[in-house]
């Protein structure tokens, strides 16, 4: 939806905006629920959500919770060092590392996660429910899964020589 950088160096991303109804005596209560998107394009990225009677305290409390829950992910130059499969609920989300130029090829939500993380080149696909939610929580699990081919090696107990 939006972005905005901030003094700090973190990127928001705002996802989705939703609104929710009560409805009372004299009418319809509304309010409102933010998923937002933190990252410092340099391998940092977290989620938030935030809920509250109107949007911006919504936002604001969302951007704290996504801040709380940053995580590292290990990339390899601009894109991730190898495919991997990200699932959430009945969410499924592939993400291929791509060459130099391609790009990010990926639908809202998880083009949110990417690119506040920092990734520049990558396809990916959705595979089941598109929930935002459930499509930021997957992509996330996703990066959380990477590893560099030195952590391999090491966990594995051998060498590999290019």
């Amino acid at each position: 939806m939006s972005s905005n950088i901030r003094q700090d160096g973190l990127e928001e991303r705002v996802v989705k905006i939703r609104r929710c109804a009560a409805v009372v005596k004299g009418g319809r209560r509304f309010s409102f629920n933010a998923l937002v998107v933190v990252g410092d394009r340099q391998g940092r990225v977290g989620w938030g959500y935030g809920k509250a009677n109107e949007v911006p305290p919504a936002v604001e409390k969302a951007i704290k919770d996504a801040e709380r829950n940053m995580i590292r992910v290990r990339l390899k130059g601009e894109t991730i060092p190898h495919r991997v499969i990200g699932k959430f609920g009945a969410s499924t989300v592939i993400l291929v590392p791509a060459g130099p130029g391609t790009g990010v090829k990926a639908g809202p939500g998880v083009r949110d996660v990417l690119v506040a993380c920092g990734v520049h080149n990558i396809l990916t696909k959705v595979h089941g429910s598109t929930n935002p939610i459930n499509l930021v929580k997957a992509t996330i699990r996703g990066l959380q899964s990477l590893r560099s081919k030195e952590e391999v090696e090491q966990l594995r107990g051998v060498s590999l020589s290019s």
